[in-house]
């Protein structure tokens, strides 16, 4: 009898849960609205609720599941899968774990957003189940997660990997997080597209200005990185600053962790080779030889579906199926 897994990726605005087979296959895939209301506590039962509708369509019994893994955006005590505190969600040492499991009666693990991709991209994706893995994430915030001798690192209170907060620049602009200078002020999308429009609007000339005008008065990251592929020297100049912020955190990253693969996923990854090279150029002139020469450089592969796999494997490595 073929037995399955669950996986849970709550985000802001939705909430992503697929049917996994225990080798990694996606069985059925879907999205429910995140309901933040009254401090988001429908969650759990929003969840089970329809994953109990979508298990009887399939005509899969509950005895049939092994468990069910959830990313949850924000600092998760792992051992208790109590989230510490998610901002966007208003939770605060929320029993996102204890709750799931009164719910559906099965075993139920909990871990960081970013922490249940690195883990599926890792699983089916260009990790390729290294035991040492950098995942990065560059999207509205750079969100990262670590995997060490095959293990997600957490550290004593769930905050281990929050890639985005460390701080490259002396003095910066306010992160999001209260302090100044993070790196996910420079290297979000939302960072690279402040430094173009600072350009912009400093006078320099530059193929953004049209760009800029074009749209509202706003540039995105996509827009920077078009205009250094169309040999734009303002946006060379940007793309090589970013990459060279971003390959120096990594590279002190890997001096840590010595990893095979360090992958890089979010919206700006969708720039690719443009993204890549410089990238891969910075972190050369930072790392030390050795870790340079053990380590490759990959975008990654799953896209949206990384939450949902990487909880299906949190299930997997837990009850070691």
């Amino acid at each position: 009898m073929s037995k399955f897994l669950l996986g849970v990726d709550i985000g802001g605005t939705t909430v992503k849960i697929g049917v996994i087979q225990e080798n990694g296959d996606i069985i059925e895939k879907w999205e429910i609205l995140t309901n933040i209301s009254s401090g988001a506590t429908s969650i759990p039962s929003d969840i089970w609720t329809s994953i109990e509708g979508k298990l009887v369509e399939l005509n899969i019994d509950n005895t049939d599941i092994i468990g069910i893994g959830v990313g949850a955006p924000g600092f998760v005590q792992t051992e208790t899968g109590i989230v510490a505190e998610a901002v966007n969600l208003g939770w605060k040492d929320f029993k996102l774990a204890d709750k799931l499991n009164t719910l559906s009666n099965l075993p139920v693990y909990v871990d960081n957003d970013a922490n249940i991709a690195a883990l599926g991209e890792n699983w089916k994706g260009s990790g390729q189940l290294a035991d040492n893995l950098i995942a990065v994430t560059l999207g509205t915030g750079v969100g990262g997660g670590i995997i060490a001798n095959g293990q997600i690192v957490s550290g004593t209170n769930g905050t281990a990997g929050e890639i985005g907060h460390m701080t490259v620049l002396e003095d910066g602009v306010l992160c999001n997080c209260g302090r100044r200078g993070c790196l996910e002020t420079i290297t979000s999308a939302t960072g690279i597209a402040r430094l173009a429009e600072e350009k912009v609007t400093s006078g320099v000339v530059t193929n953004l200005q049209t760009k800029y005008q074009n749209n509202n008065n706003m540039l995105t990251a996509k827009d920077v990185f078009d205009s250094a592929t169309e040999g734009d020297e303002v946006a060379i100049e940007l793309v090589l600053y970013v990459t060279d912020v971003l390959g120096l955190a990594i590279s002190n990253i890997a001096t840590i962790i010595n990893p095979s693969k360090i992958v890089i996923g979010g919206g700006v990854s969708k720039a690719g080779e443009a993204l890549l090279s410089p990238l891969r150029k910075a972190f050369t002139k930072y790392a030390l030889p050795r870790i340079d020469q053990g380590s490759s450089f990959v975008i990654a592969e799953l896209g949206n579906d990384a939450g949902i796999i990487g909880g299906a494997y949190l299930v997997k490595q837990n009850m070691s199926v």
